[in-house]
């Protein structure tokens, strides 16, 4: 597909996720019924539904052809034989916005053979959008961002869980990291492309949902994105997760992966 395409792909989500962020703002801090989906899935709420709902109609009947993979949508085997196919997390960080936190996200990505080429990840309570299509710049709120110069994992700012602070994962014990956490993965990306902080690691698997639109806003920064192998990203795929995550400037990205523990999927 002509890069130009991806521009307009591009454009077609933005206006999506804006659309998502008014009607998420208008369940935030109303109350919106909320249940737990089982088996550490975690929170959903009516918020999440009527968000996807849109999506979903909106983005299916703009491109007909493309396969769809949601959170909060029934999964299809369809969508592994579609050559693009639209990834969407209608609200990363549920928790946070059932708690009144503005820290929650819409991730919505274009996919084309397994590789991110258009993403938004908007953040309406905060009023940030970060934007990128294969071959241009990311974006912040229509202005450029880059990833931090940090190349050394010892003294790094890095977004994770206390899960990164198990020696079991890493060579030669865990190194003295500065740790943080943001409640959407997705932002988490967003913020190192943007040089705010170093790294963001996951160690444990990270549904394709929440890094799609975000790993490809990354790399367009500058930013490297990979499993926690330090394979490459590849979206649609049968069980839509990763194994793990790593997201830095080069020399960084290459410091963890060297300090971090080899895990097999």
């Amino acid at each position: 597909m002509p890069a130009s395409d991806y521009q307009e792909d591009l454009a077609l989500l933005t206006d999506a996720a804006k659309a998502a962020g008014e009607i998420a703002l208008g369940y935030w801090k109303q109350g919106p019924e909320a249940w737990d989906k089982g088996g550490g899935a975690g929170p959903v709420s009516e918020a999440d539904l009527a968000v996807n709902a849109m999506l979903e109609r909106d983005l299916r009947a703009a491109r007909p052809d493309y396969g769809w993979l949601s959170e909060e949508s029934a999964d299809s085997t369809e969508r592994l034989a579609a050559k693009r196919v639209f990834i969407v997390d209608p609200i990363d960080g549920t928790r946070a916005f059932l708690a009144h936190d503005g820290g929650f996200a819409h991730a919505l990505a274009m996919v084309e053979d397994g590789r991110a080429v258009a993403g938004v990840v908007h953040l309406p309570a905060l009023e940030l959008t970060y934007a990128a299509a294969l071959g241009g710049p990311a974006l912040l709120n229509g202005e450029p961002i880059r990833p931090s110069t940090a190349q050394h994992v010892e003294g790094s700012t890095v977004l994770t869980s206390k899960l990164s602070d198990d020696p079991g994962h890493w060579r030669r014990g865990v190194p003295r990291y500065r740790r943080s956490l943001r409640p959407s993965l997705a932002w988490r990306l967003c913020l190192v492309a943007e040089g705010r902080y170093d790294a963001t690691i996951s160690l444990r698997p990270a549904w394709e949902w929440d890094i799609a639109a975000a790993s490809l806003i990354a790399e367009c920064a500058g930013a490297m994105a990979t499993d926690r192998n330090g394979s490459p990203l590849r979206f649609n795929r049968p069980n839509a997760q990763s194994n793990g995550l790593v997201v830095a400037a080069p020399r960084l990205h290459a410091d963890y992966i060297a300090q971090l523990r080899h895990w097999p999927e």
